[in-house]
Parts: C-alpha cells; sequence; structure tokens
C-alpha cells in the first residue's frame, strides 16, 4: 500500500491509517483506489477481527477525490468498448468501497476533521462511523458539476432517508457532526482524539460487519409509494428546477440516482450510480466545471501566474490607508494571516471604526465555533488603527483603499510613499481607475501596483492583481505573495480602463438596462437573469450594487471620453433614478422598493419611465434574453483578451466566477464560448449584432478564431476513475 500504513493490535483490530505521501491533505488519487483492495486482503486474514479505517494527517480524514489526476473528462457520445471501458474506470472505486463492505468483519470509520465526497463515501462503506465533535461530512460534488460516483448516492438514502439525501447531495454543503448523527449519517460523536479508541470499542463490544441493507428481508423506508415518501419524489424534479433552472444536469441526475436505486439491491443500485454519474461526466457543465472550480482556481491559487526567478516575498508588516468599509475589511484578513497591521484613517473615530470591524467578525465566529477568544484577541493586537502616518515606517507593503477620487489617492500615495523602504510594495485598491494614471503620483511607479479585493473582503476568495505600464515583474511576484499568504486567488490582469471584472461585470447590468429600454417587463429581465445562473437579476442587482454608484462610474466614463450628458440610453437610466432619489437597496428605493418588514416588489413608477411593451414571455423569448444576458458579458471578456487586458482563458473564466457570480455551471465566459463553439457564438453574436447593436460585434480574436477553427482550451482528455 502506497497511501495507508496499519498496525493489527492485540484484539486483533486492524487500525488503517490514511496518509498520501507528500500531500497535506488525503485525497483519493489512482493509487490510493488501488490500495483498498490491499485493504480488504489485510482484512481478510484470520488474525484480523475487525477494522477502523482514520487518517494520518491531523487536518482530517479526507477531502474527496483528485481532481486534478482526473483532469477534463472525456466528451459524450462513447459508444461499444469505449464506453465500457470507461464505465469500468469511473466506477472502480465504488466496488472497491462495496469489498470493503461485505469483507464479512466488522469495520469503523474513525473520522477526525473533514471527510467530504469521495472521502465520505469512504466512511459510509463502513459498517459504523464515529466522529469528533469538530469533523464536517458532505457530499460536494454537484459543485463541480459532477454526482457522487462511489456508493454516496445509495447509501445517504439509505441510511438518512430520500429528503434528508437529496437535500445533502444537491446542496453539496457540508454539515457538522451532530447534524450528521442527527440524519443517521454518524453513529457515534465524541471528543476531539477519541475517534480510533471508540471505533475499537465498538468492534470489541460486539459490532456487527453487515450492512443493514445486506441483511436478508431489508426495505427502505420512505419508498416512493408510502405517505412519507411520494411528497418527495413527486416534487423533486419540480424543486431543483426551480432552484437550478436545468443548469446542473448533475442535480437532476442525483435524483434519478435516488429514485433509479430506491428499493433495489445494493449491487443494482450502484450500477445505476456508475452509469448516471458517467453520463455525468461527460456532460459539458461537468467539463467546465472541473477545470474552472477546481483545476484552474486551485492552479491559480499556488501563484501559477508568478513571474520565476523572484524570490519569495513575506510581508510581516503592511499598512492600510482607509478604514472604511474595504479597508477594514483588508486589514481584518491581514491580521487573520498574521500580518502586522496599520490602518489609517483620517480620524482617530475613523480608525477605531474600522478595527471594530475586525472585533464584529471575530464576535460572530466565536459564536459560530470557527474561533476563540484568545485567537481573536491575538489577531486584534495586530491591528494598530490611527491617523499617524509615521506608522507605516517599516511595512513591507501598503494598500490604498480610499475614496474613488484621484487627487485624494495621489494625496496619501505620496504620504505613504515617504515612509516606506525602496523595496515595499504600494498597491491601490481601485476597481476603476488606471493604475498607470495613479502610479504618476509615486516615486517609485516600478513598485505600484494595482490589489483590487472584493467586498466582503473576509469571504470573498477573489483578488484582481492590476498590473501598470511600469510595474516590474518582482512588484507583480511579491504582490501575488502576498495574496497568497491571505489566502486568496489571484488573477493578473493588465491595466485598462475598469480592468476585466469591473468591464465585464457592468454589461450584465447595462444589458439589463438596454432590455428596458427595449419595453421589456422589468419582471422579465429579473427572472431570465437568474435562469441563466447569474445570482441575481440586473436589476436587482443594480440596486444592491447602488445605483448612484453605477451613475458616478458612467458619468467619469463620460468625462474621460468627453461624451457630456446622455440624452438617452442606459446612462439616461440611471440619471432618471439618482434624480428620483432611488439610490437602489441603501435607501430602500431602486428598481424595487424595499418596505422594512416585507418583501422587495418592483417599484410602481417604473412603468412611467420605462412602458412595457412586452409583458408575457415565451420560451423564445426567455431563451433570446438568457443569450442576450449571457453572450454579451462572454464577448467583452473576449474583447479583454484580445486587448489583452487579460492573457489567460483561465484567469477570465475564474475571475468572472469567484468576482460576480458568473454562471458557474458554465465555467465562466470563455468555457461558455468553447462550449457553444466559436464559429457559432460569432454567428449568433453577429445577429444580435444586427438587431440590437455593436455592442454584440464579435472582437477579431474571435472572428481569427472561428475562421481557424480554434477553441480557447485543448481537448478533452479520455475519461479518468473519479
Amino acid at each position: 500500500m502506497q497511501n495507508f500504513t496499519y498496525t493489527v493490535d492485540k484484539d486483533g483490530i486492524a487500525t488503517f491509517l490514511f496518509d498520501v505521501p507528500g500531500r497535506t491533505m488525503n485525497t483519493f488519487t489512482e493509487s490510493a483506489v488501488a490500495d483498498l483492495d490491499a485493504i480488504v486482503a489485510v482484512i481478510r486474514e484470520d488474525r484480523v477481527t475487525g477494522a477502523v479505517l482514520a487518517s494520518g494527517k491531523d487536518n482530517g480524514f479526507c477531502a474527496g477525490a483528485d481532481l486534478g489526476e482526473l483532469g477534463e473528462t472525456a466528451g459524450a457520445g462513447l459508444t461499444g468498448d469505449a464506453l465500457a471501458a470507461a464505465l469500468k474506470g469511473s466506477s472502480r472505486m465504488s466496488w472497491a468501497l462495496r469489498a470493503i463492505e461485505t469483507v464479512g468483519k466488522p469495520v469503523v470509520a474513525a473520522l477526525e476533521g473533514i471527510a467530504l465526497g469521495g472521502g465520505f463515501e469512504f466512511a459510509l462503506a463502513a459498517h459504523h462511523r464515529v466522529a469528533s465533535s469538530r469533523a464536517k461530512v458532505g457530499l460536494p460534488e454537484v459543485t463541480i458539476g459532477l454526482l457522487p460516483g462511489a456508493g454516496g448516492t445509495q447509501r445517504t438514502t439509505r441510511l438518512a432517508g430520500p429528503r434528508a439525501a437529496l437535500d445533502l447531495m444537491i446542496s453539496g454543503a457540508p454539515i457538522d457532526a451532530a447534524k450528521a448523527q442527527a440524519l443517521g449519517l454518524i453513529d457515534a460523536v465524541v471528543e476531539p482524539g477519541a475517534a480510533i479508541a471508540a471505533a475499537k470499542a465498538w468492534i470489541t463490544g460486539g459490532g456487527d460487519g453487515v450492512a443493514p441493507w445486506d441483511r436478508k428481508g431489508y426495505q427502505m423506508p420512505g419508498g416512493p409509494y408510502t405517505a412519507e415518501g411520494a411528497p418527495v419524489f413527486m416534487t423533486a424534479a419540480a424543486q431543483i428546477h426551480a432552484k437550478s433552472y436545468g443548469n446542473y444536469p448533475a442535480q437532476k441526475n442525483i435524483a434519478r440516482c435516488v429514485y433509479e436505486g430506491f428499493g433495489l439491491p445494493m449491487d443494482a443500485a450502484l450500477r445505476v450510480e456508475a452509469r448516471l454519474f458517467l453520463a455525468t461526466q461527460q456532460t459539458p457543465q461537468a467539463r467546465a466545471m472541473i477545470r474552472s472550480n477546481f483545476i484552474s482556481k486551485q492552479a491559480l491559487a499556488k501563484g501559477a501566474a508568478r513571474p520565476a526567478g523572484v524570490p519569495a516575498y513575506t510581508v510581516g508588516k503592511a499598512a492600510v490607508l482607509g478604514a472604511g468599509m474595504m479597508g477594514a475589511g483588508i486589514a481584518y484578513v491581514q491580521a487573520r494571516a498574521g500580518i502586522e497591521t496599520v490602518l489609517i484613517d483620517t480620524s482617530q473615530e475613523g480608525a477605531d471604526k474600522g478595527k471594530a470591524y475586525s472585533a464584529g467578525v471575530i464576535e460572530k465566529g466565536i459564536a459560530r465555533g470557527t474561533t476563540t477568544a484568545e485567537a481573536g484577541d491575538a489577531l486584534l493586537a495586530r491591528i494598530h488603527a490611527t491617523t499617524d502616518y509615521a506608522a507605516i515606517a517599516g511595512a513591507d507593503l501598503v494598500v490604498e483603499a480610499v475614496f474613488e477620487d484621484r487627487a485624494l489617492k495621489a494625496e496619501v500615495t505620496r504620504r505613504a510613499e515617504a515612509q516606506i523602504g525602496t523595496d515595499a510594495v504600494f498597491a491601490s485598491n481601485t476597481s476603476t481607475l488606471p493604475i498607470s494614471e495613479l502610479a504618476g503620483a509615486a516615486e517609485r511607479p516600478a513598485n505600484f501596483i494595482g490589489i483590487h479585493f472584493f467586498s466582503p473582503v473576509d469571504r470573498m476568495e477573489l483578488v484582481e492583481i492590476i498590473v501598470g505600464k511600469e510595474t516590474s515583474p518582482e512588484t507583480l511576484a511579491k504582490a501575488m505573495d502576498y495574496c497568497r499568504a491571505l489566502k486568496k486567488v489571484p488573477i493578473v490582469v493588465n491595466d485598462s480602463r475598469g480592468f476585466y471584472t469591473s468591464r465585464v461585470f457592468e454589461t450584465y447590468i447595462t444589458e439589463g438596462l438596454e432590455m428596458l429600454l427595449d419595453g421589456i417587463a422589468p419582471a422579465i429581465i429579473d427572472n431570465v437573469g437568474r435562469m441563466t445562473g447569474m445570482p441575481r437579476g440586473p436589476l436587482e442587482l443594480a440596486d444592491d450594487v447602488a445605483i448612484d454608484l453605477l451613475d458616478r462610474i458612467a458619468g467619469q466614463r463620460r468625462v474621460d471620453f468627453g461624451l457630456g450628458d446622455p440624452n438617452g440610453g442606459t446612462d439616461k437610466v440611471l440619471v432618471d433614478l439618482v434624480g428620483a432619489e432611488r439610490l437602489g437597496r441603501k435607501n430602500g428605493k431602486g428598481f424595487y422598493t424595499y418596505a422594512k418588514g416585507e418583501p422587495k416588489r418592483l417599484w410602481d413608477g417604473l412603468a412611467d419611465l420605462y412602458p412595457v411593451t412586452v409583458e408575457r414571455s415565451t420560451p423564445e423569448l426567455v431563451e433570446t434574453l438568457k443569450r442576450r444576458l449571457l453572450y454579451r458579458q462572454a464577448i467583452e471578456a473576449a474583447r479583454c483578451m484580445d486587448e489583452g487586458v487579460v492573457t489567460a482563458p483561465r484567469d477570465a473564466d475564474v475571475g468572472a466566477i469567484l468576482g460576480w457570480g458568473f454562471a458557474p455551471w458554465s465555467g465562466g465566459p470563455i468555457s461558455l464560448i468553447d462550449s457553444v463553439g466559436v464559429a457559432e457564438f460569432v454567428a449568433r453574436t453577429r445577429a444580435f449584432a444586427a438587431d440590437h447593436g455593436d455592442r454584440f460585434t464579435p472582437p477579431a480574436l474571435l472572428e481569427r478564431m472561428a475562421a481557424a477553427g480554434d477553441s480557447f482550451y485543448p481537448a478533452p482528455k479520455a475519461a479518468a476513475a473519479a
């Protein structure tokens, strides 16, 4: 065995410790799956009376399958021998776990820390599960477009019942040990560090080595023809579609696994699951989600775009200029990462208020049990709130997070730069102003870079690093090391107006406003927006961002390009709403009205400003509007690539998904173009341009790729074991 070690104690109990060499966390690689056969062989030895499955690592049991090894899965349409080979490979772990389950001796999983995906399926194949109170378990496969393919859909249903099993698998969210025990997925919860001892005690106390469903006469509770189960099975498809709008084949296939496998003998049920797993694995959504949401995201988090040859840079002390919402959030994540942080504001009251944000986050963490008072006190001690720029002296990095005003940013840049060394990095958190222009106020523009955080900083994973015209490779490498220390996922873009994320995100809202001007009913616009897989419709999202902020950005763009005041178009919509003091959610009035204690509702006066000519939707209209909203963003992303703002498809895709929630099922806007086919996408957007304007005209890059038959990503690999 390459990934497990084991010992056999005086009672004949074999304890297998899962410990993948060279990895900080256990995952199921192909070699780890192969080791399962050896585990079964050991358990079958006469000297062994039972087995305990545990982890040799301190941070958890197993995080799931190694998706980096899985890679991009095979395309649809496999037949004959190719289909049989793919099915055999993708179901290998399922049958290995079934061999453990039917080995004939009691097997117990002892869980400390996390057991997710294939790791939890490993535990479910045991006859008994003991978890420490700090353990978390779950089946998150749906978040990368897959379904549990090693018995998870069948064993969770038999243990927890159809409703709870569907909720667990379709959400993909992990649950704690106490909830898992309440659902019947965990048999006992113990203090941290006591799981192995409790597992052995269960075996010596007469633990049974036969799963309930392998006993003669077993019948599953809550079936589709019972009073308890009928409502679950009758409404499952509708409930899934209501939340996913059919964008995620994995969710539908999870429900099929539960329904079609219900009541079958386990071996037959596993064959149902295996077929549906392979079918799901081959969908465009799964291929795109695995690539962007896992492989590309992991690579970027590890600094894949970092310039080579630059020594690692450690930020021991950093300063944040501006203690508003963004500055306060940046200060918190710095202090959380162990960085001594100076938080500067124009008044001591403002600086203290910014530090109080961290105190509030810590209080919530203590209430949830995710941190302790001692850890919180240590974090707060690392934040020095002040108005004194002299406190910045010795900082390795400074982040400017003041109001989006060029003159103000120039002033704080000069004041802070005077306090730091010649090797220190100066970063601006601007979301729209060109970095090369802001660097004009710096004495050392080679050390100047953009580091655009997203709000709320403590929860958003993405950071957009913007390279100015004079930014050095050393500064970029240092900025990436800083982001990695904060456990953020950085994408690297070149300087331009709006950079990448703000520029492309804005097109989603703007296209919604174009639809409003076209006479489409606002309810249709926002409903279709959600149907695309975006987190909110464009109008409600405009309210969330703040209409006056969008108006200021549009106004600054008109000034910069000498366009004058708007006499129509989407800019005029923003001007009209601001004139009516409808600023969005923040003042309770925008495209929607937000009455306290009541659900939001569309503003009655909106139709007076923008008369509705399309009051009812049709399937054809819905499809057209969905494409307009998604394709408009995809075109802008492709333009950014054409102009060299973004140089790698993975940065564009990961940045879109993490930055503004671009339809995760698609893998991102560049993956969306690939899935449609570049030539077909160009044809469709040309037609949109003819009907709706030049904003849909495909950039030259797409025209060249369409003519050459190219795609952004290489062809998928052959199907591999999950």
